[in-house]
């Protein structure tokens, strides 16, 4: 490749979601160089069911969590926007929030979720579609074009185009990234996350089983997938 991809940024709603969607692709793209930065868009704070608990102290929990998971997997940095868990809207305040972390790490690849409803509800959970629908206009045009929020340009966060965009993806994808030796470092980053976790070892089991499944089409032991956009230049 004359222009390999180099700087790698994860747009998701929750602590923990970058390491199911993508956490063995993020440790492989750090092997290989790559720089990588997360931006998780809500602060997790409803995820418990634990009666005890209060959302302020979860929130806490959850981000130490998720600094810790990143750090398993090499992320360089983990940038939180700190929006309500389940009440993410897209505004013009969060559309300008992601436009600024694009322009700031500008990415070459951008990672992030299934903007689509589907019949799997867990991957369909209302922030993600919108996370990932936020995330694709800020992408295009909103990242790119120096008219759009306008108030960044003093900032220093100047137009930015990303070159190509990966979503998570499990239905017919069209991207399938070999972790078959960063599989362990997922299950690392994943058991991070102990206060979404429960029993681990079924955790561990149904992880294995799911990206053995998505690795088999092309012969790999372990795998994740996405559909992929490329940007024109």
């Amino acid at each position: 490749m004359t222009n390999p991809i180099r700087r790698v940024l994860v747009v998701v709603a929750h602590p923990d979601d970058a390491e199911f969607g993508c956490g063995g692709s993020v440790a492989r793209w750090v092997k290989e160089g790559k720089e990588v930065t997360y931006v998780v868009l809500t602060n997790g704070d409803k995820g418990s069911g634990d009666r005890r608990m209060t959302s302020e102290r979860l929130a806490k929990i959850r981000k130490e969590e998720q600094q810790n998971a990143a750090q398993a997997l090499g992320v360089q940095r983990v940038q939180f926007l700190g929006h309500p868990d389940g009440e993410l809207e897209d505004t013009r305040e969060v559309r300008r929030a992601v436009t600024a972390e694009i322009r700031r790490w500008r990415p070459d690849l951008l990672v992030t979720q299934n903007p689509y409803r589907t019949s799997n509800l867990y991957a369909s959970h209302r922030d993600h579609r919108i996370a990932a629908g936020v995330a694709l206009d800020c992408v295009y045009p909103l990242a790119r074009d120096h008219l759009s929020f306008p108030e960044l340009l003093p900032q220093g966060l100047e137009p930015h185009k990303v070159r190509e965009v990966y979503l998570m993806w499990w239905e017919n994808p069209e991207v399938v990234v070999d972790i078959s030796d960063t599989m362990d470092l997922k299950l690392k980053a994943l058991a991070c996350h102990a206060s979404q976790m429960g029993d681990f070892a079924s955790i561990e089991a149904r992880v294995r089983e799911r990206s053995a499944q998505l690795g088999k089409t092309k012969g790999f032991a372990y795998a994740e997938t996405f559909n992929r956009i490329v940007l024109p230049r």
